[in-house]
């Protein structure tokens, strides 16, 4: 087969192109496994996490979750199995260090910043949260993003922003919260 480029490749998986499926798995296998090896864990678990991805991979093809590319795909698996490695270290309760994962966290983030896929059309009041939540400050933007996406603890956003207590970071994810609920009340079109 050829060399495709990415968006081929992509337009084919969503025609269910199974070459097309079989050459992303190989294609990506060592790179995701390569990076994966930074964390605690083991070579199996690493293939298990790979596995996950892929398959989260192509269900959110499947389903029309992702319907239009705007990145590499490599990069697209990356993206999901950072998030796959958290659930598992979370879920195996490893004894690791809460810096390091949230610094692993940031060095994966600063890698593939300019990931960005499109997914369906927004509602109104996602529109909103989004329009909303770009106009915060990068502090409320960051303790909001680790809380709610993210799924991190006030312990751990805590660590990562450099806080002094959990309830600096609870007041101030209180006073972000609530400057986002306002500004969403008072916009003029609600």
């Amino acid at each position: 087969m050829e060399r495709q480029t990415d968006q081929s490749l992509f337009e084919a998986l969503k025609e269910g192109s199974e070459i097309a499926f079989k050459k992303v798995y190989e294609d990506n296998r060592d790179l995701f496994l390569n990076f994966a090896k930074r964390y605690d864990l083991g070579d199996d678990e690493i293939l298990d996490v790979y596995q996950d991805t892929y398959v989260a991979l192509y269900e959110n093809i499947e389903n029309g979750k992702c319907t239009e590319l705007k990145s590499s795909l490599s990069t697209y698996l990356i993206s999901i199995g950072k998030y796959k490695i958290m659930e598992r270290l979370r879920k195996n309760n490893k004894k690791i260090n809460n810096e390091f994962i949230l610094s692993s966290v940031v060095d994966v983030d600063i890698e593939i910043e300019d990931f960005d896929i499109v997914y369906e059309v927004l509602s109104p009041e996602q529109k909103l949260l989004k329009q909303y939540f770009e106009r915060l400050g990068d502090k409320c933007k960051r303790i909001l993003t680790l809380f709610y996406y993210k799924q991190y603890n006030i312990n751990q956003i805590m660590v990562a922003g450099g806080y002094n207590s959990e309830n600096v970071v609870k007041s101030q994810k209180s006073r972000c919260l609530k400057t986002l609920k306002e500004a969403i009340k008072n916009d003029p079109s609600t």
